[in-house]
């Protein structure tokens, strides 16, 4: 077929199915590099955020249900609109939604720098969190339209390879920033990152719609599946400073019930729903789908609140605290490959039944720390059984998502598992905060009983008791009632912390008995004899 007359592949249209040109070439390099910057924005900005908290609560004067909205506000809107972000891609073209979101990630980070106060912070999280929803999908929609079967899966493992190594970096970074400067660079960093993408976009990444781009957006759908996580997630993060009975709190979990119920049956009986019910009549989608679900919540969970402790309790500094989940990434990068070959030699069972048994060990771990613990004889253990355990389950994870559909709906599949894994993150964020802050109050009081200060010291500690570790000492307190306060306070957080942590275990290994029992296995011997 000529060429003649034909724009540039580079910024020419691809549609499914169309033969690539010769010059594809160095627009599928250009096309990688985007969604590899792309991808990698979304991912590290939550890990650079959670090392961020400590200051952020310290300069906005926040409580820890502050803290924990300036996460949940962009993780909501992310885990409710990741299907929706997908299906306007395929309508509308791949490029242009991933450019939309990356231009309002990166305005919304410059609004996050400039907040004055938590709430606007709050806020501009939420317009985050909308660009993430996005360009996420859209990274690897991209790859998949500028890549043919043949070289799709060596992109993916680029994409996959180059990402983990900036999501082991960025916190790093992240962290250095905020330590040595101001929580502020957390967000400013992603300004710079995120134009020169939009320039690299428009000018070297070609446009691309899905074969079903005529199919509507379920927008019912994506309105009621966030009013339902929103409400449910407000009134688990609200209720424990104004009560299970408070109105406020009552209303939004009523509301967030119903629209979930709601959400359930609009998707069970829409034409083109964003989440297709019938996919969960596949045995081993269903068991790997409540697996992801329980996993990802303790995941989650925990490692929202770790950062918390390494600042704020055992004194690491943010530079420190990034740097100290880098074995977790390295063990995971460094085994993702054999893990993936478990799968042809076991079956997925075994390996989904074994890795979070090892990662509930990990987080059982994560339980021994007291105070003034040592990096390398309590955290770092605790990190490797976790990162193995994590690493055992999430190769064999997504190849049971993926192998439970037919290719056809293989990315739908996936869309759906990770917005299970958003959703159990977010969800788990909220109900861990009323454990932690549960346990900690209980300890305080018992500590600060135990002390008997004096009426002025006494009144400004347990005011600010919704800061947890991040109580402020009275100014007036003297060198030694400082120390004192201090350590009742640190211990108090550790108490409710290793709650989390024994929670986090209990789910990981719920989750590998829901393995046991919902994904089927496969004797190795037969499939070789098939073969």
């Amino acid at each position: 077929m000529s060429h003649i007359g034909k724009p540039p592949c580079d910024t020419g249209v691809i549609l499914s199915g169309a033969r690539a040109t010769p010059c594809l070439k160095a627009s599928q390099r250009w096309t990688l590099l985007a969604a590899i910057i792309g991808s990698s924005l979304a991912f590290i900005d939550g890990t650079v955020v959670n090392v961020a908290l400590p200051s952020i609560q310290l300069a906005l004067n926040a409580t820890t249900a502050d803290a924990q909205w300036v996460m949940e506000s962009y993780a909501l809107f992310l885990a409710a609109l990741l299907l929706v972000g997908g299906a306007l891609g395929d309508r509308f073209g791949r490029r242009r939604v991933f450019m939309i979101g990356v231009a309002l990630f990166t305005l919304a980070s410059a609004g996050c720098a400039l907040s004055a106060s938590v709430n606007q912070l709050i806020a501009t999280r939420a317009v985050q969190g909308i660009g993430a929803a996005l360009l996420v999908p859209g990274s690897l929609a991209l790859i998949s339209a500028a890549y043919p079967q043949a070289g799709r899966g060596a992109a993916i493992g680029t994409w996959s390879a180059c990402s983990g190594i900036m999501a082991a970096i960025g916190p790093v970074i992240g962290g250095f920033l905020v330590e040595h400067y101001a929580w502020t660079w957390a967000f400013l960093v992603n300004v710079p990152v995120g134009g020169v993408l939009l320039v690299l976009c428009a000018m070297k990444v070609p446009e691309s719609m899905g074969a079903a781009s005529r199919q509507p957006v379920d927008v019912m759908g994506a309105m009621l599946v966030t009013t339902g996580l929103a409400g449910v997630v407000f009134a688990l993060i609200e209720a424990p400073a104004r009560g299970w009975t408070a109105a406020p709190v009552l209303i939004a979990a009523g509301t967030g019930v119903a629209a979930l119920a709601l959400f359930v049956r609009a998707e069970a009986r829409g034409r083109a729903p964003m989440l297709p019910l019938a996919l969960f009549r596949q045995r081993n989608f269903a068991g790997a789908n409540l697996l992801t679900l329980l996993l990802y919540a303790a995941l989650g969970g925990a490692l929202f609140f770790l950062p918390l402790n390494l600042i704020q309790v055992q004194g690491y500094g943010a530079t420190a605290a990034g740097a100290a989940l880098l074995p977790f990434i390295a063990i995971m990068f460094v085994l993702s490959r054999w893990a993936g070959s478990l799968v042809d030699v076991f079956g997925s069972k075994l390996p989904l039944v074994a890795g979070p048994s090892v990662a509930a060990l990990g987080f059982a771990l994560f339980a021994l720390p007291a105070l003034d613990a040592g990096y390398w004889t309590t955290f770092f253990p605790a990190i490797c059984v976790l990162g193995l355990g994590m690493s055992i389950t999430v190769a064999p994870l997504t190849a049971t998502v993926m192998n439970a559909v037919g290719p056809e709906l293989a990315g739908t599949a996936s869309g759906v598992n990770n917005a299970v894994a958003r959703a159990a993150g977010l969800l788990a964020i909220a109900t861990f905060g009323i454990v932690l802050t549960t346990a900690f109050n209980a300890r305080l009081a018992s500590e600060l009983a135990r002390l008997q200060l004096p009426p002025e010291l006494l009144s400004p500690v347990l005011a600010q008791r919704q800061r947890l570790a991040g109580i402020v000492i009275p100014h007036n307190a003297s060198a030694a009632a400082a120390a004192t306060l201090q350590h009742a306070i640190g211990t108090s957080f550790v108490a409710g912390f290793r709650w989390v942590m024994l929670l986090s275990a209990g789910l990981a290994l719920l989750s590998a008995i829901c393995a046991a029992l919902l994904i089927e296995g496969k004797d190795p011997r037969e499939r070789k004899a098939r073969v």
